[in-house]
C-alpha cells in the first residue's frame, strides 16, 4: 500500500467515526436523565421473605432437565 491510501483509510475512519458519534450523541433516548430517579430497594433477605418452594414441582421425583435425552438412534 502506498502511504496516500493508508492516509486515506485513515481519514475515512475518522470521519465516519465522528459521525457515528455525533449521530448517537443526538438520540434523546441515549441520554441520561437529567433529574435523579428514585427506585424502590429491599432492606434485606430473610426467611419469610423467600417462600418455600412447591413440592409438586421439586420433589425426588421431578424430571432433571440436565440429563441428555436422544430420541432414536445416536449418531458418532
Amino acid at each position: 500500500m502506498k502511504k496516500t491510501d493508508i492516509a486515506m483509510i485513515i481519514l475515512i475512519a475518522s470521519l465516519a467515526a465522528g459521525i457515528a458519534y455525533f449521530s448517537v450523541s443526538s438520540i434523546s433516548m441515549l441520554k441520561p436523565p437529567s433529574e435523579p430517579v428514585e427506585v424502590d430497594y429491599m432492606d434485606k433477605f430473610s426467611s419469610t421473605t423467600v417462600a418455600e418452594p412447591d413440592p409438586t414441582i421439586f420433589n425426588k421425583q421431578a424430571i432433571n432437565p440436565t440429563v441428555k435425552v436422544t430420541i432414536g438412534e445416536e449418531e458418532d
